[in-house]
């Protein structure tokens, strides 16, 4: 399973039922959420998924969108047997529940990162370089892991990777197997927002 540097420092913990979770001890799909969780406490609403994609240089239109798409179809998802929330909140500690279909399988039904299917990715689909995709080759993984008639997981899928694809890439149109690596267990949202903030600041 993949793992970031293990700390208990409050501002990298999340809430299950009012208690803080450590950091190190959050699934690789609740650290790649958690980056969202702008404030630590466990919920992501819009306005911190809109602040996290401005945060890796995304630009306002794109930030509202994907903040619109992503907590009005996971919201609900996260918060079994709660009546639903006009601030869309999703909750960390649930969100592999928000899992769709038609995606790599990199991620298992409880959020674990599944070593095989991330190889899966490359010995299937990288023909021009055995560790980066190209843009057509990303392309035929997205439609050699549809599903039959799952419309809102052909969509969700396609949004997630042309992101990636567009936000990540080399100077050579590639997608690096580090990068794909790195975002499954959110550190690559860091280092861009890193990045993107030294960018700002020159």
């Amino acid at each position: 399973m993949a793992t970031l540097s293990s700390t208990t420092n409050q501002t990298n913990n999340h809430e299950v039922d009012g208690k803080p979770i450590p950091h190190h001890d959050q699934n690789v799909l609740q650290k790649h959420a958690g980056f969202f969780d702008r404030n630590h406490d466990g919920v992501i609403y819009p306005w911190e998924t809109f602040q996290g994609f401005r945060a890796i240089g995304c630009g306002v239109l794109l930030s509202t969108v994907a903040a619109i798409f992503i907590n009005g179809g996971l919201s609900q998802k996260t918060r079994p047997g709660k009546f639903p929330s006009i601030l869309l909140p999703i909750e960390v500690k649930n969100i592999q529940r928000g899992k769709h279909g038609s995606d790599s399988g990199v991620y298992d039904s409880e959020g674990r990162f599944v070593a095989s299917k991330f190889e899966e990715i490359f010995s299937k689909h990288a023909r021009t370089h055995p560790e980066a995709l190209t843009s057509d080759e990303l392309m035929g993984m997205l439609k050699a892991n549809r599903e039959p008639k799952d419309y809102g997981g052909w969509f969700a899928s396609y949004t997630e990777w042309k992101i990636l694809d567009v936000l990540a890439k080399d100077k050579d149109g590639l997608l690096h197997k580090e990068t794909i690596r790195a975002v499954y267990d959110g550190s690559l949202f860091e280092k861009m927002e890193k990045e993107h903030s030294e960018k700002k600041n020159k």
